[in-house]
């Protein structure tokens, strides 16, 4: 079964005054371990649509089902919990809590779930590791190069475990070597531990490590290609 499933979803802003269609009949199934990224000119609705995936944002119209559950039917506090038990996110300008050290950035989800410490200490110790910044887990953010925050933000999104991992411009503040980098990190963890991310992206380093391609043009899919 895919881990996320997009069916008929359409997104409109401002429906009472000047309508604008970002999405637009968007049909889209995503399995588990798939590195995908949703590319397409800006406003194409890209970042709408990985937005409505995570439960950031609710379609106007259609369902959006992770693992089973449809998600545009959730509300309040379900909704959160759903997010942070299920989905990592990784922002283009990273996220992070600057008062906060490397390692309590990466356990601040599991904080919220009341995980025990010794579980928090030991995935943490173990995602730091996998990241490559071991040894800088008691640094702050502003410590830190944009390659090593933008790291920190994908050993945070993985932290509880999730099902899947929607990175929105995960590259776009980053110099050529941090990119590629981060990107080689990215990979090995779908590769060895068959993570799923989904990007979206224009940035062309990110679409040629893609093993799937989805563009949008004016809200709706234009290509899909593997």
């Amino acid at each position: 079964m895919p881990v996320i499933v997009a069916k008929n979803i359409t997104k409109t802003y401002n429906p009472d005054t000047v309508p604008v269609n970002a999405l637009r009949g968007i049909n889209l199934e995503i399995s588990k371990g798939e590195f995908t990224a949703i590319v397409g000119p800006s406003g194409s609705g890209k970042t709408t649509l990985l937005n409505i995936i995570g439960g950031l944002d609710r379609p106007t119209a259609g369902d959006i089902e992770v693992d089973g559950q449809n998600i545009a039917g959730l509300s309040g506090n379900k909704l959160i919990d759903f997010r942070q038990r299920n989905i990592g996110f990784v922002f283009q300008s990273y996220n992070l809590i600057p008062v906060l050290t490397v390692a309590e950035n990466t356990e601040f989800v599991m904080l919220l779930q009341k995980r025990p410490k010794e579980e928090r200490n030991a995935r943490v110790a173990d995602l730091l590791k996998s990241v490559g910044l071991e040894g800088k887990k008691d640094m702050r953010p502003a410590q830190l190069s944009g390659g090593q925050q933008q790291r920190v933000a994908v050993a945070r999104a993985l932290a509880p475990k999730p099902m899947f991992i929607l990175a929105d411009e995960p590259t776009a503040n980053l110099d050529s070597v941090s990119a590629s980098n981060l990107l080689d990190i990215m990979e090995k963890l779908n590769e060895e531990e068959g993570i799923t991310f989904v990007f979206s992206t224009h940035d062309q380093r990110v679409i040629d490590r893609a093993r799937r391609v989805v563009t949008l043009v004016d809200g709706q899919i234009a290509s899909d290609k593997t």
